[in-house]
């Protein structure tokens, strides 16, 4: 198999789903990109006839030719400032997207890409709110720009308010998934400490005595020679929490060079941002009251690494 391919197993998650469908997901591209990778043999299912129509199956293999699908992106931003981004969960008061990488969650200083309001707006989702910052309509919660996952959005005033208080108590659980440097000592522990802005720049955080008070439980999923796959629990929800904190435990997470992260590791992985992507979410629907919970999965690059990294031990 060609070093520029990428592969990865299905998994029951996928079992079931249509070819193309899964590929869109998994990648962040259109339904369309997918099909003309597919059309073109770029992308295909090993050991049998691939078609975008294929119903996949537990333990087949997807390999995407790593050049053909990077293209397939660039021509995809080229013909618009907005991304093709996955709805999860919608109804009159939520959304929840699961947020590609290289999407910010708001306009800011310095950022010409995609936002997620611009994306939702693209695919005709009608954001309400009026309480909050014309830039950040309907934002509650934020995801850094390199890390991926579920992210809810509100859609109207009265839902804002409440969401807004529901994060602010920490009622909603957010799980992540962290591929972490090295071998973590426990099987599970709590990292609690504040953290603050770093005095050395304005992008970074760090542990400060007079930072905001932060709490991360994490529990280990899989280890491995070089690193560690923890889920991760967060009681509150700090800039960069999750990549202070186990940068200053000496387990910084991989692809995350701005904390410290070996970029040796990450190029053998062929990673390219740092490995964090947010599983689950659990809340309480603001107008019905019942408990609501979503779940993502691993997109196309981190399940690619996780792979890779499964490769060095053997």
């Amino acid at each position: 198999m060609p070093m520029s391919d990428i592969c990865f197993k299905v998994t029951s998650q996928f079992s079931g789903c249509r070819f193309d469908v899964c590929l869109s997901k998994l990648m962040g591209v259109s339904r369309a990109s997918a099909i003309s990778l597919i059309e073109r043999n770029q992308a295909k299912i090993l050991g049998r006839k691939s078609q975008k129509s294929s119903i996949l199956q537990d333990g087949d293999t997807i390999v995407v030719d790593q050049k053909e699908s990077a293209e397939q992106k660039e021509e995809q931003n080229n013909e618009s400032s907005v991304c093709n981004i996955p709805i999860i969960y919608n109804d009159d008061d939520v959304v929840v997207i699961d947020k590609p990488v290289g999407v910010a969650s708001h306009a800011a200083k310095g950022w010409s890409g995609p936002t997620v309001p611009e994306c939702l707006e693209a695919v005709g989702i009608d954001i309400k709110t009026t309480l909050c910052d014309e830039l950040r309509k309907g934002i509650v919660s934020r995801l850094d720009v390199g890390t991926s996952g579920l992210m809810l959005v509100c859609k109207t005033d009265f839902a804002y308010e409440v969401m807004k208080n529901q994060f602010a108590k920490h009622i909603v659980k957010k799980t992540y998934h962290a591929l972490v440097q090295g071998d973590l000592a426990q099987d599970k522990a709590t990292i609690d400490a504040p953290i603050g802005r770093a005095k050395v720049s304005d992008f970074r955080f760090t542990i400060t005595s007079d930072g905001k008070p932060a709490v991360t439980h994490w529990d280990v999923l899989e280890r491995f020679s070089q690193a560690t796959l923890v889920s991760v629990n967060l009681e509150t929800g700090r800039t960069h929490q999750i990549r202070v904190h186990f940068s200053s435990i000496g387990h910084p997470l991989v692809g995350d060079s701005m904390y410290g992260a070996n970029p040796v590791l990450a190029q053998k992985l062929g990673l390219q941002r740092q490995w964090l992507h947010s599983m689950e979410l659990t809340f309480t629907h603001p107008r019905t009251g019942k408990s609501v919970t979503v779940k993502s999965h691993y997109p196309l690059d981190l399940q690619h690494a996780l792979e890779a990294m499964r490769a060095l031990l053997k």
